[in-house]
């Protein structure tokens, strides 16, 4: 007989590991807009475990140039945006499209900028000087260095089609501020109201409006005067219920006490809400009567509490407002692990009933799964980076780690797939009980507390295949940051593609042959390798968004779901 390891069955051939990952272990390359499509989708130009802010800016330089591809560029740049709900990323491709093509960034414009934050992102990034594009060879092209004529007229209609409130709101934040950006942006009003907000954005005298005057002001600009110029809490508490769009924190640092508190909290948006819970508190908001009708009355301590409370607690759990605000339901379960331990029980149990209907859209999938989750040490990394001295990453980031977003993504998945199972892992796999009656948030805050040695991305599958010997699979989830470094596979290939390897062939076997489970891989981190490569029966994923969980179930049902195609199928 012919000598087994040098003619094996296909189905126990492996591609040989073509790289080292950041950790130092074998891993496969991945394609240079899958790369790229990666890194949009997790990186926040921010320092991660294994790579710090610049590294990750050079990154996304690099493939950038070797993506000469415009119209992929402006789809990721919109994937980035809309789908995966990234602000930096997005707005560094569309500043990487601005220098190649004009036509694409006009189309793409105003869907990627869609608030003052991006606005001053990309302009920042543009008068960084560090996008530029260079030839086969090397030499610089074209470079962007400050507006160009193109890009400025972006700006101006950005300034020109804002309301009134969007323009108000954009002021909030500062290096670059509005300010700074309208002097450079020079955009042309088109009636007297507009001129004279422009100049009161600019900040300039009153007699450089001219023909405007100070009284063509819109009525918001004129309610905050009369606001910050208020007497008494009454006063400023009626002036509040007015200001409705108003961001909550133009109005913070004047606020006289906490009924005026209590009308912020009203204006708030549900993120904001649910991210100042504890600001909420220390300024009594929970102490005070949602009925508004007489604030200085005399109301029974606790009815005013619950009231108050109540209306926090629904607003919070709103499934209409968690759908339409595009919020990750991770931060849910940041806000639950960040609230002060005084906020009353009824605001924790709406962060658990928000997580819930945030994950609503998690798919049944085809059959059940093994979900594999990485709670090695790397994943004790900040999700979206951590905070840096400068550059893009110098901002306050999410407390959030990716172990955390990791077990999240396992609790959703178990949740609407109820036979599957978890395996948490780092150089070992561990038994992990799944209680039926645990939140959401209490599955996720417990599965993260396993493990936190080394990687080894193969061990989910090694324990699948030893343990769940005679059950059934439509296939494997990994949620990693596949920074697997411990093992290391048969003829060169890694620990995951072994192991994947013998999960197919013992998959095969008890359904006859005719099953083709499907392995994904979803990637919380921005980096450029991966454990398993792309084939007909493995998918690589980056993000954590719910974007990430309808490619999941357009690929492990029949379908062939791609993440790239998904970037692809984005219409401009």
């Amino acid at each position: 007989m012919a000598n087994k390891s040098l003619f094996q069955s296909i189905t126990d051939r492996f591609r040989k590991a073509d790289t080292t990952n950041e950790a130092g272990g074998c891993a496969y390359k991945l394609e240079p807009k899958h790369a790229l499509a990666q890194i949009a989708a997790t990186g926040a130009f921010g320092k991660t475990y294994y790579s710090t802010a610049e590294t990750q800016l050079q990154d996304v330089l690099n493939l950038i140039d070797e993506v000469d591809d415009n119209v992929f560029l402006a789809k990721l740049a919109l994937y980035a945006r809309e789908k995966a709900y990234m602000k930096d990323m997005s707005a560094a491709l569309l500043v990487a499209l601005s220098i190649r093509d004009n036509e694409l960034t006009h189309r793409v414009f105003d869907r990627i900028v869609d608030n003052g934050r991006v606005l001053r992102t990309v302009f920042q990034m543009v008068r960084s000087g560090r996008f530029i594009r260079k030839g086969k060879h090397g030499s610089v092209i074209r470079s962007r260095k400050g507006l160009s004529s193109s890009l400025q007229r972006a700006f101006q209609r950005w300034f020109n089609q804002a309301s009134n409130t969007k323009l108000i709101n954009s002021t909030v934040g500062n290096d670059p501020s509005l300010r700074d950006i309208l002097r450079m942006a020079r955009p042309t009003p088109k009636d007297n109201e507009r001129r004279a907000l422009f100049g009161w954005l600019a900040g300039r005298q009153t007699d450089k409006w001219e023909p405007a005057t100070e009284s063509d002001l819109p009525a918001e600009i004129h309610a905050i005067n009369a606001y910050r110029c208020a007497k008494s809490e009454v006063e400023q508490a009626s002036i509040v219920r007015g200001l409705r769009n108003i961001r909550w924190d133009l109005l913070s640092d004047a606020a006289k006490g906490p009924l005026v508190w209590a009308e912020i909290a009203r204006i708030m948006g549900p993120q904001a809400l649910r991210m100042n819970l504890n600001t909420l508190m220390r300024h009594g908001v929970f102490d005070q009567s949602n009925d508004g009708t007489d604030p200085l009355g005399i109301v029974h301590a606790e009815s005013a509490r619950v009231s108050m409370v109540d209306y926090v607690a629904a607003r919070i759990s709103d499934a209409t407002e968690i759908r339409r605000s595009k919020q990750f339901p991770f931060q849910y379960f940041a806000a639950y692990m960040n609230v002060n331990s005084d906020v009353p029980n009824e605001i924790k149990v709406a962060l658990h009933k928000a997580a819930e209907i945030a994950c609503g859209n998690v798919p049944k999938l085809s059959g059940p799964v093994v979900i594999g989750l990485d709670t090695s040490g790397s994943m004790s990394s900040h999700v979206m980076g951590n905070s840096n001295a400068g550059g893009y990453g110098a901002r306050a980031v999410s407390k959030m780690r990716c172990v955390d977003a990791a077990a999240l993504f396992a609790a959703a998945l178990v949740r609407t797939n109820p036979d599957s199972v978890i395996i948490p892992f780092d150089t070992q796999a561990y038994d992990c009980r799944i209680d039926p009656s645990d939140s959401i948030l209490s599955l996720a805050e417990r599965l993260a507390k396993y493990g936190g040695g080394g990687t080894d991305c193969s061990e989910p599958i090694v324990a699948a295949n030893k343990k769940y010997a005679k059950r059934k699979f439509a296939g494997v989830i990994l949620v990693s940051d596949s920074e697997s470094w411990v093992n290391v596979g048969r003829d060169g290939a890694t620990g995951v593609m072994t192991a994947w390897g013998d999960f197919v062939n013992q998959q095969r076997q008890l359904a006859g042959g005719k099953v083709n489970p499907k392995l994904v891989c979803i990637d919380l981190q921005p980096y450029r390798t991966v454990q398993a490569y792309e084939r007909e029966d493995i998918l690589n994923i980056g993000g954590f968004s719910d974007a990430v969980f309808e490619v999941i179930n357009g690929f492990v049902g029949e379908g062939e779901s791609r993440f790239v195609s998904q970037v692809e199928a984005i219409e401009l």
